[in-house]
């Protein structure tokens, strides 16, 4: 499904870029610089449609996630978390749909609200954030080092085809095509600059998208911090209260017989009578 969504993101801005060319009056000049740059330039084409794509997916996921709206519920989440307000908290995460809801509503246990957080089940619910933070950004890295692999490509197979020209009218008396001749310089320029354009445009995105991700670590390992505090207090509350009920004393019933009365009627008639019959 991913998969599908790339290629469908990525074929959509392809043809919206070919359509603008197209309606500004610059596509045999588009043409004509692909035609010139060589076959490298096709590659360039579709990694350059691939990055922008990617780019503007990771631009909104992070625009929707650290935004200072979000950010101001991740502080007021962190607090509840912190005091230990475990049943506010999970009311607030549940209604976050950004990885910080989700991380704590993972430490306030989903199913088991008596669920207690620790110290492993921290890492746990960072670490299983940590792929949507850095999705795409391997591919984002690896068009960046591939987009001038394929410049340097294209600019040696344009100087190959300039010496072959040359060597081919070195023992010839006919006079150089300097047509020919400039077509190979031209081939191993034109691929050598589209190869570093689409590296430096995919780079300062993915060097922003770098930081992001590091900074949403970090506010995922502090919404976990607060968490564990917050269970260790709950912890201490609980053992705190079975204390004070231990040690408060309970009264024991005093059981009557039911013919207690009777039986004490009975015992001062007895001790009376002789003094009676006196």
């Amino acid at each position: 499904m991913k998969s599908y969504l790339i290629r469908s993101k990525t074929a959509y801005f392809v043809r919206g870029s070919l359509k603008i060319l197209y309606c500004a009056g610059m596509w045999d000049p588009f043409l004509d610089l692909m035609y010139r740059g060589g076959w490298t330039m096709w590659p360039l084409l579709m990694l350059s449609g691939v990055s922008v794509s990617l780019s503007l997916e990771r631009m909104w996921f992070f625009l929707r996630n650290n935004h200072p709206g979000r950010l101001g519920r991740v502080d007021r989440l962190g607090t509840l978390l912190r005091r230990g307000g475990s049943s506010e908290a999970r009311e607030l995460a549940q209604s976050d749909t950004s990885v910080y809801g989700d991380t704590a509503f993972r430490l306030l246990g989903e199913a088991d609200p008596r669920h207690v957080c620790t110290d492993a089940d921290a890492v746990a619910a960072i670490e299983a954030q940590r792929p949507r933070l850095e999705r795409f950004l391997p591919t984002l890295s690896t068009i960046i080092t591939a987009a001038p692999m394929l410049g340097i490509l294209g600019t040696v197979l344009g100087i190959i085809s300039a010496f072959e020209l040359l060597s081919m009218l070195s023992g010839n008396a006919a006079p150089l095509d300097q047509a020919k001749l400039s077509r190979g310089i031209a081939e191993a320029l034109i691929s050598t600059a589209a190869g570093l354009t689409v590296a430096m445009v995919t780079l300062f995105p993915y060097n922003a998208f770098r930081a992001q991700v590091d900074r949403s670590l970090s506010r995922l390992e502090a919404v976990a911090a607060a968490a564990v505090q917050g269970a260790s207090v709950e912890a201490k509350g609980r053992r705190t209260r079975q204390v004070a009920a231990a040690r408060t004393p309970v009264a024991s019933p005093v059981l009557h017989s039911p013919h207690g009365d009777d039986s004490d009627n009975q015992s001062d008639q007895a001790v009376r009578g002789p003094d009676r019959a006196q």
